[in-house]
């Protein structure tokens, strides 16, 4: 199956839209399909400002509707509480946030972004998107991706060199409470390492202390920023640490 098979079949089509490299692509895609179609962000305190910006770009440019949800992630003690499938009770509240309102416009079907490089059978969370009856025209199509990468930059896109970026709840440890002010200090963070010019890196949390991840080509850099970048952390954090194992 092509993607323009799948738009051609489903005329009337909720995208689940996050700002990134996969569903903008599958925006674009449906943006050019004869299906009747609209993107759907669900902004939560998980989510960092640029990527509803991004979103928003996106969107614009692709000329494409968008509808964005607030959906308080923190009200749920299944996903503060912070288990090892918190994934799958953060999933099932967005996803049935976009069905339920996709319902009400009047579209049936609700597609998202995985590719056929996303390992499918270790996310939770893609047991609450199966549960939902989601349905994942790219991968089915197995465009990897690599592929989608490279079909953006012939589409125009500019989320197609946008590094992976997992929601701001992975910062923090398994079993650890996620609460407003652990978000916040996260993105403020990292916010701050970006403007330094610093890419496809993670600020993790073990309890008050900060853990930085970052590639090996960025190490050096960051060492010679060291004092500044730790006077800053400390704003937030009571320690800050440098993983040694190489973010990829």
């Amino acid at each position: 199956m092509k993607l323009k098979e799948f738009f051609d079949t489903n005329k009337n089509v909720a995208i689940a839209f996050s700002g990134g490299v996969d569903s903008a692509y599958l925006l674009y895609e449906a943006v050019h399909s004869s299906a009747n179609i609209c993107a759907y962000y669900v902004n939560s305190d998980f989510q960092p400002e640029f990527e509803l910006n991004d979103a928003r770009r996106i969107a614009k440019e692709l000329d494409a509707k968008l509808k964005i949800i607030t959906v308080d992630v923190l009200e749920s003690e299944e996903i503060t509480s912070n288990p090892a499938n918190r994934c799958y009770y953060c999933k099932k509240r967005i996803f049935s946030a976009i069905a339920s309102e996709a319902a009400a416009s009047g579209f049936n079907v609700i597609a998202d972004g995985t590719n056929a490089s996303d390992k499918v059978s270790d996310r939770p969370g893609m047991k609450a998107l199966a549960e939902l009856s989601v349905r994942s025209p790219m991968g089915g199509c197995g465009l990897t991706k690599d592929e989608i990468r490279w079909l953006s930059k012939e589409a125009g896109l500019f989320t197609w060199d946008k590094p992976a970026y997992a929601c701001l709840a992975t910062r923090i440890e398994t079993g650890e409470t996620i609460t407003r002010d652990k978000l916040r200090r996260t993105e403020i963070s990292e916010n701050y390492l970006a403007s330094l010019g610093f890419t496809n890196f993670r600020i993790r949390t073990v309890r008050d202390t900060a853990k930085i991840q970052i590639s090996d080509a960025q190490i050096e850099k960051l060492i010679s920023l060291k004092t500044q970048i730790n006077s800053e952390l400390k704003k937030y954090y009571s320690s800050v640490l440098l993983d040694l194992e190489e973010r990829v």
